[in-house]
């Protein structure tokens, strides 16, 4: 069968040795060196380097395992360069194919052997980490050195994150590197294209099928590249926008391992689910918050934490340990406050009980910070010295504005007593002024419903604030920074919505969409409602492409390594208490 198999599918380079290596080798012996002389040349030519073994017959791939295992077992100089030779085929092969002189070039996207072949290449590598325990560590360098460049296909892409998963399936020890590798793969994708781009050319798309300016253009659709799709028909799920169709392939199959991880035969794995959520966190601590405004990666958290409400809360936690700690540079405590508001405004999976709890670690946080500011020399409003303040404020105004029905409802007069309980009016009231450095939808949407509840009467300072539009802020550098941004904050909510088509089936059963409050209850909020497929307005225009504004956060994912070391956090003991 073996020979058979081999007639079949001939290697690249067919080669005919002299005649039998037996009597070759036994002709030497007897002084003829002429078949030896012959093989030895033959043997030596580069282009015979490697054996086509993948998706052969089960005997060939099975003696040819076993050659690997033998190889590196007993010669482990050859490790690195079996481990190589597999990872090559973590994604397809390059096809060549020659169009008017000139060589284009992709993945074989229709290989209907992948499986097989990417199956087998995991059994090779099962084989050598079973004989050399010290794989893991020279495979991880593999693995980065191989990932493909962002600008490749989809489908290589998605090839190669599907097979990097697996690894870190059956080498356990290697799931937190393959994460992380993955993510910070993702993450350079995300931040180069913005949710408003990515919409703005969907959009641009849908409306051109509408006027059916498309038909013309059908008819040269024959040679679509698959690097960049450049139209789709409407109502798939193709993205046109390259970028995030390439995200999109990948947020599925980032989801889909996760799913998988943590369920087994359906049921939630308890120790799985808490290895992967330890695994996440620290990519999140090292990679995700220190990145502006990267829209999709994030939701790999959110959609984890759906799975059991001790994951939510452990994540509120952890983001509030972040937020609290003075010992963390200002721009992580900003970051962190983005995330904990946002989380717990958009997580459609967050009983009210937890909202209010999160609301009873932040709330006395503020109060305390007040304390703590009001009488000194540094009781004036001023990002740079405040930041982490004025990010947990519009934090908990924030969450309000998405959760105040739900406090509410059920029983109103317990609900209001509580809300009453916040004293919000201290905090809006207080000479730091967060009003002036919130998002003016934020602060208008506050308002509107702390005025409709008789909890604060933010419209004096509001207005207050609105006559002073230059200066938005003291410095603390020195002299008085002229700028009327209306986003001082640099402010940036991490779960906005989710465009991306086929990853956002998960997402969105989980999500808690912007529901216009009615005209009775906010009359100055004047953002109107758009298209079903606008449905989700709340903060639309109001977190503009900050360029060369005060950013308290930084500008690019690149630039996270260079984040300045903590601005102005105050050196109070009582923010190392938690609450």
């Amino acid at each position: 069968h073996v020979s058979l198999d081999f007639m079949n599918t001939p290697p690249l380079k067919t080669v005919r040795f002299g005649g039998n290596v037996v009597a070759t080798l036994a002709k030497f012996k007897q002084g003829d060196t002429s078949d030896y002389e012959l093989l030895k040349h033959q043997l030596a030519d580069p282009d015979i380097k490697r054996l086509p073994w993948l998706g052969r017959s089960p005997a060939v791939v099975e003696e040819y395992l076993a050659f690997l295992s033998n190889l590196v077992s007993a010669q482990t100089v050859y490790l690195r360069a079996c481990l190589k030779m597999v990872v090559s085929n973590f994604t397809p092969k390059r096809v060549k194919i020659c169009e008017g002189g000139v060589d284009i070039s992709d993945s074989d996207d229709d290989d209907e052997n992948l499986p097989i072949n990417f199956d087998q290449c995991h059994q090779a590598l099962q084989l050598i980490a079973r004989y050399v325990p010290s794989t893991s560590r020279f495979l991880m360098p593999i693995l980065t050195e191989n990932f493909p460049f962002v600008q490749k296909s989809s489908r290589t892409l998605e090839c190669y994150v599907h097979n990097l998963l697996r690894v870190a399936v059956y080498i356990p020890s290697l799931q937190r590197h393959v994460l992380e590798l993955i993510i910070s793969r993702m993450l350079k994708l995300d931040v180069s294209a913005s949710r408003g781009e990515i919409e703005e050319v969907e959009n641009a798309v849908q409306q051109q099928e509408m006027k059916g300016e498309q038909e013309e253009e059908g008819l040269f659709d024959m040679d679509e590249d698959v690097c960049s799709v450049k139209s789709s028909p409407a109502g798939t799920n193709v993205m046109v926008h390259p970028v995030a169709e390439r995200l999109d392939t990948l947020m599925v199959v980032l989801l889909a391992f996760i799913k998988d991880m943590c369920h087994v035969n359906g049921c939630l794995d308890v120790e799985q689910t808490k290895d992967l959520y330890k695994d996440l966190v620290c990519v999140f601590d090292k990679l995700i918050l220190p990145t502006h405004a990267s829209c999709h990666v994030q939701y790999a958290l959110f959609y984890l934490c759906s799975f059991r409400l001790a994951l939510a809360e452990a994540f509120l936690e952890h983001l509030w340990r972040l937020l609290q700690s003075p010992s963390h540079p200002a721009v992580l405590r900003q970051s962190a406050a983005g995330y904990m508001g946002s989380f717990l405004a958009r997580a459609n999976f967050l009983p009210v009980a937890t909202v209010c709890a999160c609301l009873d670690l932040l709330v006395p946080w503020l109060h305390l910070y007040i304390d703590s500011q009001d009488s000194g020399s540094r009781a004036y409003c001023d990002i740079m010295l405040h930041g982490p303040f004025y990010n947990a404020c519009q934090a908990v105004f924030y969450t309000l504005i998405f959760r105040h029905r739900s406090i509410l409802e059920g029983d109103m007069k317990k609900g209001l007593a509580y809300l009453q309980g916040l004293n919000l009016e201290r905090i809006v009231m207080c000479q730091l002024n967060p009003l002036k450095v919130c998002l003016p939808a934020v602060t208008n949407m506050f308002a509107a419903i702390t005025r409709k509840y008789q909890l604060v009467f933010c419209y004096t300072i509001i207005e207050r604030n609105s006559r002073h539009v230059l200066p938005v802020v003291r410095s603390s550098v020195g002299g008085d920074c002229v700028s009327t941004n209306t986003n001082p904050l640099d402010s940036f909510f991490p779960f906005d919505p989710y465009v991306l088509k086929r990853s956002s089936k998960l997402i969105e059963p989980l999500y808690q969409v912007w529901e216009e409050p009615a005209d009775t209850e906010v009359e100055t909020f004047t953002t109107k409602r758009c298209s079903d497929a606008d449905e989700d307005d709340f903060l639309r225009g109001e977190t503009p492409e900050t360029k060369g504004v005060m950013g308290m956060t930084p500008g690019s994912y690149e630039s996270h390594l260079h984040s300045p070391s903590s601005v102005g956090s105050p050196p109070i003991a009582f923010l190392q208490r938690p609450f």
